[in-house]
């Protein structure tokens, strides 16, 4: 029994692109007779046989959106997908939703089921292993297929689709001026592997910001701690080693860690360490003392990824309009972890 072939196989095998193979074996005019004879003749040995993604998107709508998030801890994305549901169910959408639990395979495995005729569109975040392995292959295959994509939060440049996005360089700069004009000069930044993009960009808003005030940049006072362990021993070791008299965490998890380990080491929350993170959660609202923290404002940006997506499924334009990136502004919260 020969085994199961994609398109994507098709296109490795013969050094064509997968549209080129999906438009052959549609008998496209666009493509010459020989390359048609060949992609069909290669095909056909190896008993291949479409799924029916774009059968299901040119026949019929299913009127359903596909969702898929990293995890269902963070309450940022929780937020996001009560955004999408919203917005989704206004303009008379149903949302399937799929946790990728930060794996790429399944990430993949999950949009492909979903992909099975369920679906008339994707809203993705990425996965983190996704990010780590730079592997879209999964998205194109989708996008050539004709299923729209909109991607959110944690996106790629290698993917042309609508996109949502924070402007995270730019609120993480605001979040480390707050702190320079509050007396603080030993600032750190608690941070997850750059892979991820918005760590990255956050990093930059960091940087950029000590650069502006005249501050050094202490490559002893960034931390980037591994996204899928316990962090207490690493952070524990690093204000030990370090003075440090303000951090900026990336995430909401990290800056509660943050501060419970300050305070285990005797260090007063705000008057030694000033703290701020990322995400207004319910972690951030009930902590002791209540967390400073950046809004992300995830409903709006999930209502704004469902908009995206529905207007271009339902877009009768002969000629698609240009992929858009929106840009939310997130919010510095000023609470009690910081002094203000």
């Amino acid at each position: 029994m020969k085994p199961k072939i994609t398109l994507k196989d098709i296109a490795r095998e013969l050094d064509v692109s997968i549209s080129t193979v999906s438009k052959a074996l549609k008998n496209s005019k666009e493509i010459s007779k020989d390359t048609k004879d060949r992609i069909k003749a290669f095909a056909k040995f190896y008993n291949y046989r479409p799924n029916n993604i774009a059968l299901s998107l040119k026949n019929k709508k299913t009127k359903n959106i596909g969702v898929v998030i990293p995890d269902i801890v963070h309450h940022f994305f929780t937020t996001v997908f009560r955004g999408i549901e919203k917005y989704a169910n206004q303009m008379g959408y149903n949302v399937i939703v799929c946790i990728s639990d930060e794996s790429f395979d399944k990430e993949v495995i999950n949009m492909e089921m979903l992909a099975n005729g369920s679906i008339d569109g994707f809203i993705l975040s990425l996965s983190a292993e996704t990010q780590r392995r730079n592997d879209f292959t999964h998205l194109k295959e989708l996008l050539d297929q004709g299923i729209p994509i909109v991607l959110f939060d944690r996106v790629t440049n290698e993917i042309e689709c609508d996109k949502v996005i924070l402007n995270d360089a730019e609120i993480a700069y605001e979040a480390v001026n707050h702190f320079v004009n509050t007396g603080c000069s030993k600032i750190a930044l608690i941070t997850t592997e750059n892979y991820f993009n918005v760590s990255e960009s956050r990093r930059n808003g960091y940087t950029e910001a000590l650069r502006s005030n005249d501050i050094e940049i202490d490559q002893n006072l960034i931390l980037t701690l591994p996204h899928e362990i316990d962090n207490t021993g690493l952070m524990t070791k690093f204000f030990q080693e370090n003075k440090i008299d303000a951090v900026l965490c990336v995430n909401e998890i990290f800056a509660i860690q943050c501060m419970s380990v300050v305070q285990y080491l005797g260090f007063n929350v705000p008057n030694d360490i000033s703290i701020i993170g990322f995400t207004d959660g319910i972690l951030s609202r009930y902590s002791s003392p209540k967390l400073s923290t950046i809004a992300q404002h995830g409903e709006k940006m999930g209502e704004l990824a469902a908009k995206l997506l529905i207007n271009r499924m339902e877009s009768v334009e002969v000629i698609e309009e240009p992929f858009k990136t929106e840009i939310i502004d997130a919010t510095l919260i000023k609470r009690g972890s910081s002094i203000n």
